[in-house]
């Protein structure tokens, strides 16, 4: 077994300042390296990189003009500054400029995306294709176009979370005007097929939205390469500000047209009104250049600190299962369900280590995870379930640190589970018949 170095021996602290037992607490913090509380909840949101916020700060500041005022310096500055950062975008995604829409963020894009195709294609019929496992973003507003008359194809995915390219073919009818299939899930980090996805749309003439916002700056995306005409993200994944995102739509071969769900001024080519967000979307800009220059690299580190986490807490306990495809994933994801402990009250126990227990669109939801539901993932393992996405400011120290204090907080929880007492007495739980009351 791999020694893992222990960030802090005093795991069993019960100071004043912590009380009881508390794992990490800050008399134990001089100790180690690690400054606390760890973020490992990067799918989530991630921190400003530095660098983006010194390109917004004089957007902030003095060149505060509006982008749509086009008769003094001020304006045009504000719009040069947002041109640039379009461009930006565009060559993060292999796109054209022109076809970059400023959105406030994902969840927008994909309402866009999919309310705008659904109502301007409305004639040439009525059908949607999209998968169980796709973000709230995407379902919901199928699920609002299903109960205006749409027909809404829900895909399963397979064990792994991925939907293939043969289901998507299947599906299709001569009424299908979308599929909508997410580039990575944003809770088991599980990739999809996009470009084969993207084969077959275009085979069959139907438009391919993807949802690209926990893939974008973590692997590479092209959206000719990938046969996309629609592709949302957002900002605050890419270390970008909070509040901007984009809709790619593609401009030719087939020009995308969509209905607009905001009127009121005609700006982005008429497909979203609204005042441009000028600070955030030059950092946005900003976001996806440093992307395109440092994804090679922040993708080989991740890799290696994701293998470092998986591998320490495998070895330290069993009865860990990874949620998710072991190699079509992104490479700062790892799903975890971790058997005979809730994992509300694993990450109670180990709060110093920010990780969540799915999306954090949903966190406040005490259902189990669709996306896990959806892979069959029993309830009991669903709710065992922890998230843990690192990212560009991960380090080795705080992995190391997150593997002992887990592994520790498990194995306390599980002394006070007796369905793990009765495992490790060789009952096979399943065939017990239990008493009703």
């Amino acid at each position: 077994m791999e020694d893992f170095p222990i960030a802090n021996q005093d795991s069993d602290c019960d100071c004043e300042a912590c009380g009881p037992r508390e794992t990490g607490c800050a008399a134990a913090q001089a100790n180690t390296d690690v400054k606390l509380p760890i973020y490992m909840d990067y799918n989530a949101t991630t921190p400003i990189d530095p660098r983006v916020l010194d390109a917004m700060m004089p957007y902030l500041t003095d060149t505060f003009g509006n982008a749509a005022s086009r008769s003094h310096p001020f304006g045009w500055a504000a719009e040069a500054g947002v041109e640039k950062s379009r461009k930006q975008i565009a060559d993060l995604i292999g796109a054209e400029a022109k076809s970059i829409v400023f959105t406030s963020g994902a969840t927008e894009s994909d309402n866009l995306a999919i309310k705008g195709v659904a109502e301007m294609y409305k004639d040439k019929g009525n059908h949607i294709i999209t998968c169980l496992a796709e973000h709230k973003a995407v379902l919901d507003p199928c699920k609002r176009l299903e109960k205006h008359g749409y027909e809404i194809t829900w895909l399963k995915p397979d064990q792994y979370g991925q939907v293939s390219a043969q289901q998507v073919a299947d599906a299709i009818t001569d009424k299908t005007i979308l599929i909508s299939i997410m580039a990575a899930n944003n809770e088991i980090g599980t990739t999809n097929p996009i470009a084969e996805i993207g084969k077959v749309a275009k085979q069959r003439e139907v438009l391919l939205h993807c949802d690209a916002t926990q893939a974008t700056g973590k692997t590479p995306l092209d959206v000719e390469e990938m046969g996309v005409d629609l592709l949302s993200m957002s900002s605050h994944k890419i270390y970008g500000p909070k509040g901007v995102g984009i809709l790619y739509v593609r401009r030719r071969g087939p020009r995308v047209r969509l209905t607009c769900q905001m009127d009121g001024g005609g700006h982005e080519r008429g497909m979203r009104s609204g005042t441009l967000n000028v600070p955030g979307i030059v950092g946005m800009g900003a976001a996806a250049e440093l992307s395109s220059t440092e994804q090679a690299d922040d993708t080989a580190r991740l890799t290696e600190l994701r293998d470092r986490l998986e591998k320490g807490i495998f070895s330290q306990l069993e009865y860990v299962i990874l949620n998710g495809h072991p190699t079509d994933r992104l490479a700062n994801t790892v799903n975890l369900s971790f058997a005979y402990v809730e994992g509300e009250s694993l990450m109670m126990k180990v709060k110093h280590v920010a990780v969540s227990s799915g999306s954090a669109c949903t966190s406040a939801s005490l259902e189990p995870s669709h996306v896990l539901r959806s892979m069959d993932v029993t309830d009991d393992l669903a709710h065992s379930s922890i998230r843990f996405s690192l990212g560009r400011f991960s380090t080795v120290a705080e992995v190391d640190y997150a593997v002992e204090h887990v592994a520790q907080a498990v194995k306390e929880l599980r002394k006070l589970s007796p369905l793990y007492e009765m495992a490790m007495e060789g009952v096979d739980i399943n065939k017990v018949k239990w008493k009703a009351d």
